[in-house]
């Protein structure tokens, strides 16, 4: 038999059609097992927390980002005072209105802090590309967290990385609301603090929805806000779906002594009486301007809420 190779080139392109510029396809009668994915939740981000990218991380943050945000929509912190004794490593839960609330509010914790911190990401969002996996976890330290489902990885990285002395931010909303209400904190915020038994630092931001909002279509640079609450810690017997509904009314508190003063907020709460972002009273309207004229103006290209202060 003839073997030479060009005669035998011949005779494999004629059998596997486009080879060798294109892969043999699979027997369709040989089963076959999927490889994997290497993105999403089984994203690999060990590298991201090597000496070396955390010192490019730290320039970038301190020497790019926080002079950049501070230029383009002028932070005001309160509250640092409140967590100035709090332990390391720490959970800070935070409403989200927009992309902007994450470099935000990395660029602005405590010294303490703001170097060995990650943040939690959407892995179906921010991991589906490898280079935005590459991109979010070097720049950003940023770690994939299934927010559809329960995925068992996802919350074993986290807490591994607590237990490490890494603080976490996350956004306990599961998105950036669509509207600039607040949407219901989850409860995987609880069920996080009672495994790795850390506090969790509740964190108002505002002003980044009329900055960026989720359907803007352009950047509008303004004022914005970050507030710190003080540490929260579950209860012995607390329910840790309570417990998110705790840390969601101190996100509402600390929302409403920025519209109105520090006293006047702490009787409102001692009364049970303040305004929730994601509360009963606003979804009656919104649900009908939902069907009615928010969707009008979709379709004829302005999805923009009205101003309602």
């Amino acid at each position: 038999m003839d073997y030479k190779p060009e005669k035998l080139k011949k005779v494999i392109s004629k059998s596997i059609p486009g080879f060798p510029f294109k892969a043999p396809t699979w027997p369709s009668s040989v089963s076959r097992t999927p490889k994997p994915s290497k993105l999403g939740a089984n994203y690999d981000t060990e590298w991201s927390r090597t000496y070396p990218v955390r010192m490019v991380r730290s320039l970038f943050l301190d020497g790019v980002a926080r002079p950049l945000i501070k230029t383009l929509i002028k932070p005001t912190v309160y509250g640092d005072d409140r967590i100035k004794d709090a332990p390391v490593p720490v959970i800070f839960a935070a409403n989200h209105s927009s992309h902007l609330d994450t470099p935000l509010l990395a660029s602005h914790l405590p010294i303490e802090y703001r170097h060995k911190t990650v943040i939690g990401a959407g892995a179906d969002y921010f991991f589906d590309r490898t280079w935005k996996a590459a991109l979010w976890s070097g720049l950003a330290g940023a770690i994939p967290i299934e927010r559809n489902r329960v995925n068992r990885k996802s919350s074993a990285l986290a807490e591994t990385l607590l237990n490490d002395g890494w603080s976490l931010i996350i956004f306990p909303e599961g998105g950036r609301t669509p509207d600039g209400f607040g949407q219901t904190f989850k409860a995987g915020i609880g069920q996080l603090a009672k495994k790795s038994n850390v506090p969790v630092i509740p964190v108002y931001i505002k002003g980044t929805y009329d900055a960026l909002g989720k359907n803007s279509r352009k950047f509008t640079p303004g004022p914005t806000s970050i507030s710190f609450g003080y540490p929260l810690y579950l209860g012995e017997s607390e329910d840790v779906r309570a417990f998110a509904l705790r840390i969601q009314k101190s996100v509402d508190q600390l929302a409403y002594e920025l519209e109105t003063d520090w006293w006047t907020a702490r009787k409102a709460s001692a009364l049970g009486m303040i305004p929730e972002l994601a509360g009963p009273e606003s979804k009656g309207w919104r649900d009908e301007w939902n069907r009615t004229k928010y969707k009008a103006a979709k379709i004829s290209g302005s999805p923009h809420w009205p101003k309602t202060d």
